[in-house]
Parts: C-alpha cells; structure tokens; sequence
C-alpha cells in the first residue's frame, strides 16, 4: 500500500480533535475543527468537493461529496460513530 505524504499528519491531526472535543459530537463538528488545524498547519484542502460519478464515460449528477480532499492527494470521509460497520467502509 503506497501512503499519502500527507496521510500521517492528518492522522495526528484528527487523533488531536477528537482529544480536544471527546466523542459524541456531529461530524461537522469535527469536520470544522479538522479543517481549522489543517489551515494552522499550512496544508492545503478542499471542503466538501463534489466527485461526479463517471458511469459508461458519461459524467452523472449523482456523484459522491467528498468531506475533505487533502493535497489533492488524499481523500478524508469523516465518520462520527460509536463503532464502525462495514456500511462505513468504501
């Protein structure tokens, strides 16, 4: 598995968050404050950036909102929950 440059930073970064915040908070919340230390540590993002869904190379509007694109690199689906399912897992 080839990692992103920026994936073990983010990893801190969020682990941060969540000890800050604790557990129990919608995942704007943590979206916002994720967000927030990314811009304190001068790592370039995208919020909220609509993926088209290319199906039979026709490009669909009912494609996919990514929560966080870091570097245009590495892509962040935020998740607020007490336990993950394998409906969380993409």
């Amino acid at each position: 598995m080839i990692h992103d440059p920026y994936s073990s930073k983010v990893i801190g970064l969020a682990i941060e968050v969540h000890q800050n915040l604790g557990p129990g908070l919608l995942e704007s919340a943590y979206e916002s404050c994720l967000c927030y230390e990314l811009l304190e540590a001068g790592i370039s993002f995208q919020r909220q950036k609509s993926i088209p869904l290319v199906y039979k190379n026709t490009k669909l509007d009912c494609g996919f909102r990514a929560d966080l694109i870091v570097g245009d690199s590495l892509l962040i689906e935020l998740k607020a929950v007490e336990k993950k399912l394998p409906i969380h897992e993409a």
